[in-house]
């Protein structure tokens, strides 16, 4: 899973999320960080409104914790989420002797990268990274 660090860094670079069924948060406070969350028709569901998102609990017992504003969950992408956030920039994933993953990926204007990282889902993030900040012309 990506760690908190790679959400973060992601989200700070203005990668967006359309919460769907499946994706994986955490509430952004330090009491609730640790806590992952996955968004279900039947736990958690996103509900559009003309103010906002809301990430509502449906039926839980989390000490009362009803919903929360789609700005204060941290979205915990998964490795097919980053893929597809690459496009046609991604070449490979692969395991490395050292028993990191490695992504290669093609960032317009750069030549082939490679990013390492222990978990697969933080070399993506990684890459990602890279495309979102790869200059535009």
């Amino acid at each position: 899973m990506i760690s908190l660090t790679a959400a973060q860094d992601l989200s700070r670079a203005g990668v967006r999320w359309s919460p769907q069924a499946g994706d994986r948060f955490t509430v952004r406070t330090d009491e609730m960080s640790s806590e992952v969350f996955t968004v279900a028709d039947m736990v958690v569901e996103a509900r559009e409104y003309p103010t906002g998102t809301l990430l509502a609990f449906n039926g839980t017992t989390e000490w009362a914790l009803d919903s929360v504003q789609l700005e204060q969950a941290l979205w915990l992408p998964r490795e097919d989420q980053l893929r597809e956030l690459l496009g046609s920039s991604f070449r490979s994933l692969a395991r490395s002797s050292t028993a990191s993953y490695q992504v290669l990926a093609e960032i317009p204007g750069q030549p082939e990268r490679l990013f390492t990282a222990d978990d697969a889902a933080d070399a993506y993030a990684g890459a990602v990274l890279a495309l979102v900040n790869a200059p535009r012309h």
